[in-house]
């Protein structure tokens, strides 16, 4: 995690956020009740649905620094169904803003969203199905159900948030190269200027004007031998990157230390870059247009180095250009040829196209339910539709638990366990081993033709049992 403290605020670019959207509303079990009509029926309501917790890109946010602090973020819960056929209230949705660039991973490192562009939102966290009323229940063999199906309970997902700059123009060096006094005198930016390694420690974007072309520049954290392995500020720079169309290598001409050059400087940074290489972006980034800015030759030492370096760059197709933040020499130049490279790159873009909805549901087909011998005449039972029901089903009613029952039945796990080899008495676990239900299974008791219960709330399969 980058977090560096610069001009009064913090910058956090990497973090983990805990999300859990709302659990649904229980349903109700209500009977109306009139004078004159004793026999008013089911009017029990259906739960609401949980709230979402949703990410949503707002230019107005620079970093993640406020999920750094919270990283913790629930959605309110559906409100219970009530009697008079009344549908609870559902949850309100959580929306969290990000910067502009952020990109949505499991702890696995897959990714889920790549947010660009204002306004795009991803559904993070989802929230509960309310529970069914009685009255949804009811049917012709049911007439009035004792019961009513809980709320589901919302997801609960970890995931890492990454920020990656959005700009056109990267400034790539060493530290101290003077790639933040470049972006200053360039435009309107003033980032945090001094003459120590890694006064850079954030992105800092600077927005450049040159002729019809306005284009954004980034001048990222500092880099050195062995960034793309997370020394230095590793990582922290190379991330930022990625969505840059446009590579400028700023090369300290004047630097004090000892055994380094323009030239060697340019190849291990190429070297670096080559290693990160990863395909988010449209282009790895050893592929992407780049030119050379030979910096501070404002300093006659300096001068010197760049008219004898620049014939090497030159040979390797590479244009280069002599600059000095500090008296503005050349600048207008480099501004107009970088800004030729960003119109080339977005000329060859395809048309843009509004953010769209993507649905990925979910693959039809295949068991609805798997049974395992787990040894000693106990079975699992895996599958999203029992896993499911388990959660709807109030275990302190009996009738619920037998409708539980019939809705297995039907969806074959009966046969299914006769199958396997399951005999009277065997132990059914539903669920996952670690978290699951666990049944005594006798085959000799009806299920799925029909209710067995008495009165409400009740199950004469169950009695005795």
């Amino acid at each position: 995690m980058a977090a560096a403290p610069q001009q009064g605020a913090q910058f956090v670019d990497r973090v983990v956020l805990h999300v859990v959207a709302g659990h649904g509303g229980h349903g109700c079990a209500s009977i109306h009740r009139e004078k004159f009509k004793p026999l008013g029926g089911p009017d029990g309501g259906n739960g609401g649905r949980g709230g979402n917790v949703i990410l949503r890109v707002d230019s107005g946010t620079a970093s993640l620094l406020e999920y750094h602090r919270r990283p913790y973020r629930k959605a309110p819960n559906g409100r219970p169904g009530q009697g008079g056929h009344r549908t609870g209230a559902n949850g309100d949705d959580v929306e969290l803003s990000v910067p502009d660039g952020t990109v949505v991973k499991d702890r696995d490192g897959n990714v889920l969203a790549d947010l660009v562009g204002e306004g795009t939102r991803f559904v993070v966290a989802r929230g509960g199905h309310g529970g069914l009323g009685n009255a949804a229940l009811a049917s012709a063999k049911r007439k009035a159900p004792g019961f009513a199906l809980l709320g589901e309970p919302g997801e609960e997902r970890e995931v890492v948030l990454e920020l990656k700059s959005v700009a056109d123009v990267a400034l790539v060096g060493f530290p101290s190269a003077g790639k933040s006094s470049l972006i200053a005198a360039m435009s309107a930016a003033r980032p945090k200027i001094a003459d120590y390694p890694f006064t850079t420690l954030v992105p800092n974007l600077g927005v450049v004007e040159a002729g019809d072309t306005t284009f954004t520049v980034a001048d990222v954290p500092g880099l050195i031998e062995g960034a793309s392995e997370g020394r230095g500020l590793g990582h922290a720079f190379l991330r930022h990157i990625e969505r840059c169309s446009t590579l400028a290598h700023v090369l300290d001409c004047a630097t004090p230390e000892p055994g380094r050059d323009p030239v060697s400087d340019f190849e291990v940074i190429e070297r670096e870059l080559a290693a990160y290489d990863r395909e988010l972006g449209d282009t790895p980034l050893a592929d992407r247009p780049r030119l050379v800015v030979l910096n501070k030759v404002d300093v006659p030492d300096a001068r010197d180095l760049a008219e004898l370096v620049r014939p090497e760059f030159e040979k390797r197709g590479l244009k280069v250009f002599e600059v000095s933040a500090a008296s503005r020499e050349g600048l207008r130049e480099l501004t107009f040829a970088l800004a030729e490279m960003v119109k080339a790159y977005r000329a060859a873009l395809p048309p843009a196209e509004p953010t769209r909805l993507v649905i990925r549901p979910r693959p039809v087909g295949g068991a609805d339910f798997e049974i395992k011998d787990m040894g000693g005449n106990t079975y699992l039972i895996t599958g999203e539709k029992p896993v499911r029901w388990l959660r709807q089903t109030d275990f302190t009613n009996d009738e619920a638990v037998g409708y539980l029952a019939d809705r297995l039945a039907r969806l074959g796990v009966e046969e299914a366990l006769a199958e396997a080899g399951a005999a009277a008495g065997a132990t059914v676990l539903i669920g996952t081993p670690e978290d699951s239900v666990v049944f005594d299974w006798e085959p000799d008791v009806p299920a799925g033709g029909g209710p067995g219960h008495g009165p409400r709330g009740t199950d004469s399969r169950l009695d005795g049992r």
